[in-house]
């Protein structure tokens, strides 16, 4: 070993030995003495990693959470995470190295928890690094999140919560269960259905160790600590035809769907297929193109401004309000009738009764009699449509579901289903007497001479119109009315379709899809042919 003696100026700090020793060692090791100081440099030895390791997670687990942090590189960040695991998990923890690969330790966490019911402890590996600390040159754990837990990231904590979807067992109409497993669809349904009626039936909720506050999620529970209780909830979903729409929606990205019962109002399927999980079917709010024709129709209908048979005019194009509306490719239907414009979907001829209708009559039709913007209680959160009343260029373009008209594949169900009845009743998800809810009411039902009238354009435009070719072939009271929908900034419409057959009304919209029969019309197809 060489043995250097380096000089330090005669005004050093009081207190400081006047010389420096280094020692140099045949590894490369090094060791610096200043008034008794000494400062390590060079690889860490295996004792130091094994120590350095032993010591932080000795204090962990005796819950002296300060001395923890000062063991390693980065002592704010640490102190605050060892506290909320402590706060959050519980304190009654334990560790035990496992492996030591140079200056990696890789250990198990043992978690007891002591609330009542618990069950079994919870086990689980991580791991830490050990570096030598720039200032002082001693061994300390190289601090990140993921010491805590392998899943761990920056802003991240490890949380006990309540499971309220374990505190019911959901079943559908006829007493199935219905999974988030089998239906993913109803992944964001179930577990709100759970948080408002699984106590009042008399579940508990389980409990689970998650991963919380962290950027981009952290996926499903880590552990779960209690059970819960479940108790039954029937909906009025029918597994039969949520597992006909959960298929139907896979055909298309960003398309949504619902099912109800004409009859009773009772939603029947629910059906998401978009990327980012958002439940666009009962929450979505966009343009619903022609589809908004059968609202717009019987409003014409009701005032007696048409009738199925008599002649309205299709021309090519027609101007409204200093804005100018055309039917697609520009077609034109020479001498026709109203029936004969509703089953091509013109344009042109709903837009030539804008100011017949006028700017509260479309939206009063769309209120009172088809239960557009009341304020509905299904059991879940819903949007519930809006037509609003509207003047000049706007008038025109609401009546063609354009402007600034809003569904949804709920409101677009619900539609097709009062279309068929001539009555509306509002979807629900869960029997109101459950919990006693107030159920939205329509102010009036259509006559019954419209409502013949409007069936009668909705059949015909299934068997020969727009809807034809996505319900060719299929038995039954078969109505339906297509849709697409344009969209600021889109270069491909929106694609809706409503139907119903028998008692079972359906509509689904593909974001981007096209025309309504070209994808949302095969989805509603599927779901119909499925019934009940």
């Amino acid at each position: 070993m060489v043995r250097l003696e380096v000089g330090v100026n005669r005004g050093s700090k009081a207190g400081i030995a006047a010389g420096v020793v280094v020692l140099l060692g045949v590894g490369g090791y090094a060791t610096v003495e200043a008034a008794g100081l000494l400062k390590k440099t060079g690889p860490l030895s295996q004792d130091e990693v094994r120590s350095a390791a032993d010591d932080f997670l000795d204090a962990w687990a005796k819950g002296e959470v300060a001395d923890a942090a000062e063991l390693t590189d980065d002592e704010r960040p640490a102190f605050d995470a060892l506290t909320r695991f402590r706060q959050d998990i519980g304190p009654d923890v334990s560790f035990q190295a496992r492996r030591r690969e140079a200056d990696e330790v890789a250990f198990s966490v043992t978690v007891r928890f002591a609330e009542s019911g618990a069950g079994p402890d919870w086990t689980y590996g991580s791991s830490l690094k050990v570096v030598r600390d720039e200032g002082s040159g001693e061994p300390r754990v190289d601090w990140s999140p993921a010491v805590v837990h392998p899943r761990l990231a920056d802003g991240g904590r490890l949380a006990l919560v309540e499971n309220d979807a374990s505190s019911i067992e959901a079943t559908d109409r006829d007493g199935q269960e219905l999974t988030v497993e089998e239906f993913p669809s109803l992944a964001t349904v179930l577990p709100t259905l759970a948080e408002r009626y699984g106590e009042g039936l008399g579940g508990e909720p389980g409990v689970e160790v998650r991963i919380t506050e962290q950027e981009g999620g952290a996926g499903g529970p880590l552990h779960v600590v209690s059970e819960g209780k479940k108790a039954e909830l029937r909906t009025t979903l029918s597994a039969k035809a949520q597992r006909a729409a959960e298929r139907a929606v896979k055909k298309y990205p960003e398309s949504s769907a619902v099912a109800v019962e004409p009859g009773s109002g009772d939603i029947l399927a629910v059906a998401n297929n978009r990327e980012d999980g958002f439940n666009a079917a009962f929450l979505g709010n966009r343009a619903p193109g022609s589809t908004m024709k059968i609202v717009t129709a019987a409003a014409l209908l009701e005032q007696d401004l048409v009738g199925a048979s008599r002649p309205a005019p299709c021309p090519s194009t027609e101007s409204y309000g200093g804005a100018t509306f055309q039917n697609l490719d520009k077609f034109e239907i020479d001498g026709g009738t109203f029936s004969d414009a509703f089953i091509r979907s013109c344009n042109t001829t709903f837009v030539n009764f804008a100011e017949r209708v006028g700017a509260d009559g479309l939206a009063g039709e769309a209120k009172e009699v088809f239960g557009i913007g009341l304020e509905w209680r299904s059991g879940v959160a819903t949007f519930d449509g809006s037509v609003p009343e509207a003047e000049g260029p706007e008038l025109a373009a609401s009546m063609i579901g354009q402007g600034k008209v809003q569904m949804n594949a709920l409101t677009m169900a619900s539609v097709a289903a009062t279309a068929s009845t001539g009555t509306f009743r509002q979807p629900v998800l869960v029997a109101p007497e459950l919990d006693g809810r107030e159920i939205a009411e329509a102010p009036r039902s259509l006559p019954d001479g419209v409502t013949e009238q409007l069936r009668g354009l909705m059949r015909r435009t299934a068997a020969e119109g727009t809807a034809a070719e996505a319900l060719r072939g299929l038995p039954g009271d078969v109505g339906a009315k297509t849709g697409s929908a344009e969209v600021d900034g889109a270069q491909t419409s929106d694609s809706w379709f409503t139907g119903f057959r028998d008692d079972t009304a359906a509509a689904a919209t593909v974001e981007a899809g096209g025309h309504g029969g070209d994808a949302a019309g095969p989805i509603v197809r599927d779901i119909l042919a499925a019934g009940k």
